[in-house]
């Protein structure tokens, strides 16, 4: 993992003390044949749904489209809403739109925020996927897939 990253990384992380902004993000569980698609950002420690920001006069479905392409170049047929979610860690009140796609396709083409990225089985996870990211992928196995929201 880039060391350069992880320092503006905690940089920025203390921005979020000094303004406790509210932010909206999106993430997308790109799934195939069983398999979910998740990437390791150069700045963090785990494994995550490729996603971020939603930039001005964007919408949720065009962020969720564009930094699927940015982070992995993925082409994304329909997408899904599975849930809005709401994460209240490091002095920030974050809101997360995650949606759900099964018909896409990769190039692999990375951005510098991502150091990896990989499939794995849905019912066998690494170790360090981020904990609700795992919730997720345990709700999308339920056999009452619906609309939720909640907390990340």
């Amino acid at each position: 993992m880039s060391t350069f990253y992880r320092f503006l990384y905690k940089i920025y992380r203390l921005r979020w003390v000094a303004t406790r902004p509210v932010t909206l993000g999106v993430r997308v569980m790109l799934i195939n044949d069983r398999q979910v698609l998740l990437v390791k950002p150069s700045y963090m420690d785990g494994w995550f749904f490729p996603g971020g920001g939603v930039e001005r006069n964007e919408t949720l479905e065009q962020a969720a489209r564009r930094e699927a392409k940015e982070e992995v170049g993925a082409e994304l047929g329909a997408l899904e809403l599975f849930g809005v979610y709401a994460l209240f860690q490091e002095f920030k009140s974050d809101h997360i739109a995650l949606f759900v796609c099964t018909d896409f396709t990769v190039s692999g083409k990375t951005d510098f925020e991502i150091e990896q990225f990989r499939f794995f089985p849905l019912e066998a996870l690494p170790a360090d996927v981020a904990l609700g990211h795992r919730r997720r992928i345990q709700e999308y196995l339920e056999p009452k897939f619906h609309l939720r929201s909640g907390l990340w």
